[in-house]
């Protein structure tokens, strides 16, 4: 299957091993406890001397074969499933970070993971937000006690990239774990491996499922970090391959601590969602990268937020990087514009605070997701009270194109 192409791999993946009665997928595996012909078994699967299923909070057979599709994607090493993106991002960190570590953020990130690394530093975790759009910001920033880079792919809501390659060249030179959230590129788009991410971590709740129909999330060890260098791993992880024993101590010690396990019903829905990643995403990048040059030319729109935009601050980095624009974009409507009436003019549009679903998205920024930010950050990062982030889907250009321009000219 290695020398299969992307969508092909994905779909006949369960089938690389043998399934009850000839079924095209893995079953959904509902039990919570697993039994044990001889205690030695049961014994052996607790310290890790063989591998094997005892309690569902930290492996499933179902979730363990999302896992598997989702490391496939990657190309990594090792994956593990949460209940949603947040925890997996949270798990991930108070697995790895300890009491005077430092963190190093890009500042234009999703709000609640802001909000989750400002409360890290009530547990003694120093954070500092950098514009990581450059590399040299996240230099400047390094301290004796830096363990950890924090970035995403693509800025959420006004798509800013940030210089993932030369950001990954310097982790590499000073041993810290670099962790990136793709959730808005997915594994069809970038695989952050290729600019040496030691972890990945996706919310699955969004494209990657696609039908906004199961919260998850996921990290993916990608085999290019030292894990044998860095001093946070504890003693009892420290078994079998150096390379696993990051993902070893995020599954044993993260997932087991937290309980914030994806249901196995959920995890099916989820394998299902990702078999049509790539046609969707190629169907919504399109859509997105049409829209933004449709809005670029209207009067009353003052600026577009897409990287497919000629005059985007990171336009040739995205180029380099991904396999397309994204399907995330926002717009800022002109001053004395009531984005609100021009919202609820759209019919087909969905107003909603997901993103990635199959279905077109529309949200007033800065009076939902990033009011608690108050005005002052949120001018920081170009939101103003005109701003409209827009998850574009898989409907008919022609129908969305209709619908956005209608509702701007009927102003």
């Amino acid at each position: 299957m290695k020398n299969r192409g992307f969508t092909t791999r994905i779909l006949h993946s369960d089938r690389e091993q043998p399934i009850e009665y000839g079924s095209l997928h893995r079953p959904i595996h509902t039990s919570i406890a697993y039994g044990f012909e001889r205690v030695e078994g049961l014994a052996d699967v607790f310290q890790g001397k063989t591998p094997g299923f005892a309690y569902s909070r930290q492996v499933n057979p179902t979730c363990n074969a999302l896992e598997d599709k989702i490391t496939l994607m990657e190309e990594g090493v090792a994956s593990i499933v949460f209940s949603t993106g947040m925890a997996a991002i949270s798990t991930v960190m108070l697995s790895l970070l300890k009491a005077g570590d430092h963190l190093i953020s890009s500042r234009f990130l999703f709000g609640n993971t802001t909000s989750f690394l400002n409360t890290l530093e009530n547990f003694g975790i120093e954070v500092s937000f950098v514009d990581a759009t450059d590399a040299q910001a996240v230099a400047d920033a390094v301290q004796p006690n830096t363990r950890m880079v924090f970035t995403e792919t693509i800025g959420n809501p006004c798509t800013q990239i940030a210089d993932m390659a030369a950001i990954g060249r310097l982790c590499k030179d000073k041993g810290l774990v670099y962790l990136i959230d793709s959730t808005l590129t997915t594994p069809w788009l970038f695989r952050p491996k290729s600019v040496g991410a030691s972890l990945v971590v996706h919310s699955l709740s969004k494209a990657f499922g696609g039908h906004g129909d199961a919260l998850g999330g996921s990290v993916t060890e990608t085999g290019v970090f030292d894990w044998s260098a860095y001093p946070n791993i504890h003693e009892h992880c420290k078994s079998g391959d150096p390379v696993k024993w990051g993902i070893q101590q995020i599954r044993k010690k993260g997932l087991r601590d937290t309980g914030a396990t994806l249901s196995p019903q959920a995890a099916h829905t989820l394998a299902l969602g990702v078999e049509t990643l790539a046609l969707r995403m190629e169907r919504a990048c399109d859509n997105a990268a049409r829209l933004a040059k449709a809005f670029a030319e209207h009067p009353m729109i003052d600026h577009v937020f897409h990287p497919s935009m000629p005059d985007h601050p990171q336009h040739e980095r995205a180029r380099e990087l991904f396999r397309g624009f994204g399907s995330l974009m926002s717009i800022n409507i002109k001053s004395g514009v009531d984005c609100f009436e021009v919202i609820n003019r759209l019919k087909l549009p969905v107003i909603s605070t997901n993103l990635g679903d199959n279905r077109t998205l529309v949200i007033p920024v800065a009076q939902t997701i990033y009011h608690e930010m108050g005005a002052e950050a949120r001018k920081e990062l170009s939101i103003t009270d005109n701003t409209v982030r827009i998850s574009v889907g898989i409907e008919d250009f022609a129908d969305l194109h209709d619908e956005f321009i209608g509702a701007l000219n009927a102003g």
